[in-house]
C-alpha cells in the first residue's frame, strides 16, 4: 500500500472479488482467513458493503455479490464495445461478413457489439442485444471450449445453420481478462467457412483482449 491508496478500500474491493469467485459464498472466518485480516475488520466491511447492495449475507450467514454490482455493471458494456469496435471493423471488412462481440450473460450468451461489412452485395443481419444458448452458435460454443480447456490458445469454434438456416459462423474466445467471458466471430451466409477465416478470428479476439486489458 502506498501513502495515496486507501487500506479500507483496498479491502472491500478484495472481498467483492473473492466473493466474485465462488458460487457458495464465503463466510466471516474464510474472508478473514484468505484476507489476513481479524473477524471485527471483516464484519464491517461486510456491513458497509451490504448498505450499498453489493453484499448480501444468506440464512447460513454465508456472504455473496449482491444484485448492486448489476447497477455497475450496465455501464461495462458501452466501454466494452468501445474497446472491441476497430478490431470488429478491420475484421468485418477484412472477411466481409458481419463480425460480433459476445459476453457471457448468466447462461446465455449475449452480443454487445455487431459492425456489418460496407462492400458486400448483402451479409446476415446480426443485432447487438441478440441472445441465445451458450451450446449453441459458434459465438457459445467458442466460450465453453476455452471454459472446459482451460487453454491460454483454444482456437476457433465453427458451426452451420444453429442460429440462422444457411449461416454459418467462426467464433474465437477472449483469453486472459479476469471476470470477463466472451468470444470474438463472424457470420455469413455460406455452407462452409473459408480457411483464412478461422486464423483471421482469432487474431481478432487477441486484438480485443488486448484492447480490454
Amino acid at each position: 500500500m502506498t501513502a495515496e491508496t486507501s487500506q479500507t478500500l483496498d479491502r472491500g474491493l478484495r472481498v467483492l472479488k473473492l466473493l466474485a469467485d465462488t458460487d457458495h459464498g464465503l463466510t466471516v472466518t474464510e474472508l478473514s482467513n484468505r484476507l489476513g485480516v481479524n473477524r471485527t475488520v471483516v464484519y464491517r466491511l461486510l456491513a458497509t458493503l451490504e448498505q450499498h447492495a453489493l453484499v448480501r449475507r444468506d440464512i447460513g450467514g454465508r456472504a455473496r455479490v449482491g444484485l448492486g454490482v448489476l447497477r455497475l455493471g450496465r455501464q461495462v458494456h458501452p466501454l466494452v464495445r468501445e474497446a472491441a469496435l476497430p478490431a470488429l471493423r478491420s475484421l468485418a471488412e477484412d472477411i466481409g461478413a458481419t463480425a460480433h462481440l459476445t459476453l457471457v450473460d448468466g447462461t446465455e450468451a449475449l452480443a454487445v457489439a455487431v459492425v456489418e461489412p460496407t462492400w458486400t452485395d448483402y451479409h446476415v443481419a446480426y443485432r447487438a442485444g441478440f441472445r441465445h444458448a451458450l451450446d449453441r452458435g459458434a459465438a457459445g460454443r467458442a466460450i465453453l471450449s476455452a471454459r472446459q480447456s482451460g487453454l491460454a490458445d483454444p482456437g476457433y469454434t465453427l458451426t452451420h445453420g444453429e442460429l440462422e438456416a444457411g449461416a454459418s459462423g467462426a467464433a474465437a474466445p477472449l483469453v486472459g481478462i479476469t471476470g470477463l467471458e466472451g468470444s470474438v466471430g463472424v457470420v455469413m451466409l455460406a455452407d462452409t467457412i473459408p480457411e483464412r477465416v478461422g486464423p483471421r478470428v482469432v487474431d481478432a479476439a487477441r486484438e480485443v483482449a488486448d484492447a480490454l486489458r
